[in-house]
């Protein structure tokens, strides 16, 4: 057994650890904090998670060709990719601006709970990165 294919056989897993930490994080934050947490600083994580499974519907072989005039599969991947990490780096700034939100203001959520949606959003894009890259070919 190469690297490779424990990279293929663990990676999934892994992603899966590393994705269910992030969300741990963010919902000890919700159930620790000391007043309501209001719905907007749900969504850097949920379109975090979006952002993910768009990243992980791309194919490899979709990104190994490619010509400058090509308006097919090739191009509709390449896309969807920059798509979904434009949400996914999007999500992650706005779990940073909450974070400054948090800290700013004395009567909303904890310092933590901006805190914990970074880790939430840092975390669910690694594990993306991490099963989109122990994808087997196959």
């Amino acid at each position: 057994m190469g690297s490779g294919d424990v990279w293929t056989a663990f990676g999934p897993g892994l992603a899966g650890a590393i994705f269910g930490a992030g969300w741990w994080f963010w919902v000890d934050a919700v159930v620790c904090s000391q007043s309501t947490v209001p719905f907007l600083h749900y969504l850097p994580g949920i379109f975090a998670s979006l952002a993910a499974l768009m990243f992980n519907c791309v194919k490899k072989e979709d990104l190994q060709e490619y010509s400058s005039y090509d308006d097919g599969e090739g191009c509709r991947s390449r896309t969807w990719l920059f798509l979904a990490y434009v949400i996914s780096f999007v999500s992650l700034a706005g779990s940073v601006g909450m974070l400054v939100q948090d800290s700013l203001v004395p009567k909303g959520p904890s310092t933590w709970t901006g805190v914990a949606g970074v880790l939430q959003c840092f975390l669910i894009l690694i594990s993306g990165l991490v099963f989109w890259t122990s994808r087997s070919s196959e």
